[in-house]
């Protein structure tokens, strides 16, 4: 089977690295027989056969241009990330990982994430729990990252893609030793000289073969000489009795049926009980059989497609006892897609106290009242605090806070923490990084952050 390309391979010496990604058996297999079939075949319709790398641990390749570059060129970066699912537990949303990136420590990045939470690096956790277990019909890894009630997921989740090991990348750079030289190999270099390995030692077993095949037919030979008749067996047997020494023996054969060496001493190594008539038949029917061996395997050397259908049975024999599916999905769109694409762009309200507290709510947690309504209460402050700004939103939009030292910070409306139509909501100071001694003096709501725009006083949330 194609080692190098199922296994993958790594290591560096006399200033050439390698870094070979592994593959999945059955993808690899198809893709060395649609070569065979049709050695024209571009590196584009090899990817129809084998789709990308496959790791061992699972996973999700994100993105498929390093994939590209790696298939076409030897080289290129491949972003790999874990697999993982939301679930609520205990009234709270939590992560859940099931498969970690290839070469990933599993306990090392669980104590790496701790200390970035202690750091505040990634705000949101409350907890990290390590489920992994095989016992009891376990299904394997299983990492629990509980949030706080007041957490995005989403946005958890990509804080730690970006800080954790949760994702990483594997840098391919197929170099391997052809004929003796160090080559950079794209997709089609390496299953062709793998198809050329393969084309020549099927050549060279035959040879073997075929030379061993000859040599049994060459003592069948010898004994299809004595055996042919009963006259013939008896004087065999005759010259043997009375030869004086296993040497004389052995002449008086050569002489008598015009054999070679080999010949007469093979029937002289030969048991009495094959001697039977039954055990005679057996050899006639052997000496058949590697007559028609011989023939095949010359065959087999006189014609190059039985070779390459024989390198195909094998291998599809292979797949047959040992293939099965990609263990590692593939985000195709995944280099090109951000956090918003996974947050719905729906209307809010942003409200934000005379103290600083902020908070988003949904628009739907808000209606409509007919005259006479008595009103809802919009938040909880405390007594000293008070509701001062109301602003309408969405969630992809941009919140920019400007500060009595003249300094700008700006905030996603979808970073801004959840709570209820009463919850008194976060302070903002805990949010951005504004200095101790600073205040906040106005918001403005925008679409986007372009160069161009710029704010004019009027737009202003204060004076």
């Amino acid at each position: 089977m194609p080692t190098l390309l199922v296994n993958g391979s790594s290591g560096i010496a006399v200033g050439m690295a390698t870094n070979m990604a592994p593959h999945n058996l059955t993808e690899s297999i198809d893709a060395v027989c649609a070569y065979i079939d049709n050695h024209d075949i571009t590196i584009d319709e090899l990817m129809k056969h084998i789709s990308a790398p496959d790791f061992p641990t699972g996973g999700v390749i994100y993105g498929y241009q390093g994939v590209k570059d790696a298939f076409h060129t030897g080289r290129g970066r491949i972003v790999l990330r874990a697999k993982v699912h939301f679930e609520e537990i205990h009234n709270r949303n939590a992560i859940v990982v099931t498969e970690v990136p290839y070469q990933v420590n599993k306990a090392d990045m669980i104590a790496r994430t701790a200390e970035l939470i202690k750091d505040d690096k990634i705000p949101g956790i409350h907890d990290i729990r390590d489920e992994s277990s095989k016992r009891n019909g376990g299904s394997g890894i299983r990492i629990v990252y509980e949030l706080k009630n007041d957490a995005i997921p989403n946005v958890v989740l990509n804080l730690l893609y970006k800080y954790t090991a949760l994702q990483t990348s594997f840098s391919v750079n197929n170099i391997a030793l052809v004929n003796g030289r160090p080559e950079q190999l794209n997709l089609r270099d390496i299953i062709k000289y793998f198809v050329e390995h393969r084309l020549d030692v099927v050549t060279r077993r035959t040879i073997f073969e075929l030379k061993k095949a000859k040599e049994k037919a060459h003592i069948l030979e010898g004994f299809m000489r004595v055996i042919a008749t009963q006259d013939t067996l008896d004087r065999a047997i005759s010259i043997i009795r009375h030869s004086t020494n296993p040497q004389a023996a052995k002449e008086g054969l050569i002489s008598e049926f015009e054999l070679s060496e080999i010949q007469a001493q093979a029937i002289l190594d030969l048991r009495l009980a094959r001697l039977t008539g039954m055990e005679l038949d057996k050899i006639r029917a052997e000496y058949e059989e590697i007559m028609a061996l011989i023939k095949n395997l010359e065959d087999i050397l006189a014609n190059e497609s039985r070779r390459y259908q024989i390198i195909k049975d094998e291998l599809t024999d292979i797949k047959t006892k040992y293939g099965d599916e990609r263990r590692t999905e593939i985000d195709y769109a995944g280099g090109e897609m951000s956090i918003e694409d996974f947050i719905p762009n729906e209307a809010v309200v942003l409200t934000i106290s005379h103290a600083g507290y902020i908070k988003r709510t949904p628009l739907t947690e808000y209606k409509v009242q007919s005259r006479g309504g008595v009103g809802n209460k919009a938040a909880t402050t405390r007594d000293e605090d008070f509701l001062e700004y109301i602003v309408s939103a969405t969630n992809h939009q941009y919140m920019l806070f400007f500060t009595e030292k003249g300094k700008c910070y700006w905030l996603r409306v979808f970073e801004i923490p959840e709570g209820s139509r009463t919850a008194k909501g976060r302070a903002i100071q805990n949010l951005i990084n504004i200095e101790p001694d600073d205040k906040i003096k106005a918001y403005i709501r925008t679409n986007d952050l372009k160069d161009a725009d710029y704010v004019n006083k009027n737009e202003c949330g204060d004076d």
